[in-house]
């Protein structure tokens, strides 16, 4: 799954400034859902990752079953707490 085809997908357009509120709203509660329906592993940590970096992440116990899903989940929100970490000073 790529970010930008994502975004076109839940979103109508990859240009996350671009997107209106309201639009916003409705892909994500769009991404919800797929993320509820999805099965593939791999496409849930996707769609949950994505939904983690718009600020609106699901709890790692309710979003994932497996250990091992909820441990990757993790180490993906600490890699990206280490690169917003890194911005300008």
């Amino acid at each position: 799954m790529d970010f930008d085809d994502q975004l076109q997908r839940y979103f109508g357009t990859a240009d996350l400034g671009a997107i209106q509120p309201e639009a916003m709203a409705a892909g994500i509660e769009h991404m919800r859902v797929d993320f509820g329906l999805e099965q593939d592993r791999g496409r849930r940590f996707a769609l949950w990752a994505v939904l983690y970096m718009l600020g609106t992440h699901l709890d790692l116990d309710t979003a994932f079953e497996d250990e091992a899903d909820r441990n990757s989940a993790r180490d993906f929100m600490d890699m990206m707490d280490r690169i917003q970490g890194d911005g300008p000073t």
